[in-house]
């Protein structure tokens, strides 16, 4: 039988590869965009285009397909601010938001261990350690 195109956290018999907590992990935010776009959600950033003004120079088709990727994994919240053209505010949910502590691993493993690795102390400032 082949393995479902999603995974869904809440249903075991839909995990892509195995039960594994790493791998799920890995299937719903391990690709090069998705923890990025938590960090600048985390930093307070809002709207599309406040995302979009990051240093890492994300495409729009990109950062379309992550937000719509994380709100249907339930990390983040997407909620209309305007009617025509409808536009979206995004913010993490509870889920989302217990990502920050993943990212605090990150930065500190990578200021400990890539040379010239700044910290971002908010969204767009970097600073060293």
């Amino acid at each position: 039988m082949p393995l479902p195109d999603k995974t869904n956290a809440d249903d075991p018999q839909t995990f892509r590869r195995s039960p594994c907590a790493v791998a799920n992990t890995l299937d719903l935010i391990g690709d090069k965009w998705s923890l990025l776009v938590v960090r600048d959600l985390l930093y307070g950033k809002q709207t599309f285009s406040e995302l979009l003004d990051s240093p890492e120079k994300i495409s729009t088709n990109l950062l379309a397909d992550r937000l719509n990727r994380l709100e249907e994994a339930g990390i983040v919240v997407s909620t209309a601010y305007q009617e025509r053209p409808v536009r979206y505010a995004y913010s993490l949910s509870e889920k989302g938001r217990a990502l920050g502590s993943v990212l605090l691993a990150l930065v500190k493993w990578g200021t400990e261990h890539i040379p010239g690795t700044e910290v971002m102390r908010k969204a767009g400032s970097a600073t060293k350690p």
